[in-house]
C-alpha cells in the first residue's frame, strides 16, 4: 500500500510465530483492495458477533429477522465501506461492527413498525422480554455491569466484551486486541475484570 511502512513481520502477527495476522494488518490490506484479507476479517468476527448479537437481544428482537443473517449482512456492508474505518485503538473495529449491527436491528424496527417502550443495553429500544444475558446474571446485575463496563478504558472494555460475550478464546482475542500472544490477552482480560468488579462495587454489585 502507497506509504506504507515497510514489511515487519512483528508487527503482523496476532500471536508470535502462530502465522496469524493481526486486524490492524488485515484492515491495511483491506483498504489497499486485498479481497483476501477481508474475507479473513469477515471469518474472524462473524461467529463471534452472532454469539453477541444473541446473547445481547430478547427473543422477539431475534425474531425480526434471523439474526445470523442480519450480522452476516451487516458485516459485509460494513467491510464494503472498510476505506471509512481508520482504528482509533485496540478493538476499535470490534466495537464499530458492533455499533454497525445495532444501527442495522433499528432500522429493521423502523422498517416492521414496531416501537418498543423501554430502552435496553445500548440504547436499542426493546419491550420488558429479557434478552439470555439478562437471563443469566439478572437485569439489575446487567445494569451495574453496563454502567461499570463504560468506565473502563475501551481497549478494557474491549477485552471483557471479546472474552465474557463474544466468546474468543486467548488466542482469538490477541488477534482482536493486537496482543503479541494469547498470554498477554490474557493477562489484559484478567486487568480488565479485576477493574470491572471494583467498578461494579461502587454501585453495590
Amino acid at each position: 500500500m502507497p506509504g506504507s511502512p515497510p514489511h515487519d513481520e512483528r508487527n503482523n502477527k496476532g500471536e508470535s510465530g502462530s502465522g496469524v495476522e493481526s486486524t490492524v494488518y488485515l484492515i491495511q490490506r483491506a483498504k489497499a483492495g486485498d479481497r483476501v484479507a477481508l474475507d479473513r476479517l469477515f471469518a474472524r468476527y462473524a461467529e463471534p458477533l452472532q454469539r453477541w448479537t444473541s446473547g445481547r437481544l430478547p427473543k422477539w428482537a431475534r425474531d425480526i429477522a434471523d439474526t445470523d443473517d442480519l450480522v452476516q449482512e451487516t458485516l459485509l456492508q460494513t467491510f464494503k465501506r472498510i476505506g471509512e474505518f481508520e482504528p482509533r485503538g485496540p478493538g476499535a473495529l470490534q466495537a464499530y461492527l458492533r455499533q454497525a449491527i445495532l444501527n442495522r436491528i433499528r432500522e429493521e424496527l423502523r422498517r416492521k413498525g414496531r416501537r418498543p417502550d423501554a430502552t435496553d443495553l445500548d440504547g436499542l429500544e426493546v419491550d420488558s422480554q429479557l434478552s439470555p444475558l439478562e437471563q443469566a446474571i439478572g437485569s439489575e446485575a446487567i445494569e451495574r455491569y453496563e454502567r461499570a463496563l463504560g468506565r473502563l478504558r475501551p481497549e478494557e472494555q474491549e477485552a471483557l466484551v471479546g472474552r465474557i460475550e463474544m466468546g474468543y478464546d486467548y488466542a482469538e482475542l490477541a488477534e482482536v486486541l493486537g496482543k503479541p500472544t494469547a498470554d498477554a490477552a490474557r493477562k489484559a482480560a484478567e486487568r480488565a475484570l479485576v477493574r470491572l468488579v471494583e467498578e461494579m462495587g461502587r454501585d453495590g454489585g
